[in-house]
């Protein structure tokens, strides 16, 4: 029997057996599937987390809006402190993780976003904390940056330098005319 007939052989015995087929066809959806489910576990976890800055945002904004912010000589630090309060399971990588810039503006017309990325990181000079007086127009942003594992998830966020994703809010609002 020479080596050639003997691989054909072989060949149609492997092609006719029926023993490990779920084994193989396991193999085949498995894969595919598990990458299927990290994804969609992973995209409800960018939810969560964006669901909660947005929550967590609007309540820090409130103290802006009605003046307790600022007669309490509220910083930068506090409102991010005030956000990170509302946002406790992430833990400690709140504090680290999260980016605000609060500014103020004349008009709803005039309110401008400008992008606070620059070379794939967020630039601090891009950003400030402005809350403002009594009725002035507010615009706070909030940044969190989130690392993914899914890698079919990458390309729907704001890619930043360190691998991570950026995810954002903003909230607009006009100041309550406290003190009046």
């Amino acid at each position: 029997m020479t080596p050639t007939s003997r691989a054909r052989r072989f060949l149609l015995r492997f092609a006719g057996a029926r023993s490990g087929s779920a084994a193989v066809e396991f193999a085949f959806v498995a894969l595919p599937f598990l990458a299927l489910l990290f994804a969609v576990l992973e995209l409800g976890m960018v939810f969560l987390v964006s669901t909660t800055l947005q929550n967590a945002a609007d309540a820090a904004g409130r103290k802006i809006r009605t003046g307790e912010l600022q007669a309490a000589g509220g910083t930068a630090a506090t409102f991010k402190s005030a956000i990170c309060a509302d946002m406790s399971w992430l833990g400690s990588d709140c504090a680290t993780n999260l980016t605000v810039d609060v500014r103020t503006f004349t008009t709803f017309a005039a309110v401008t976003a400008s992008d606070p990325v620059t070379d794939g990181a967020i630039d601090p000079t891009k950003t400030t904390f402005q809350p403002g007086n009594a009725e002035d127009i507010v615009l706070v942003r909030a940044y969190y940056s989130w690392t993914l594992f899914t890698p079919l998830l990458n390309s729907g966020l704001k890619s930043l330098s360190n691998g991570k994703r950026l995810i954002s809010t903003t909230v607009t609002f006009r100041n309550e005319p406290w003190g009046t």
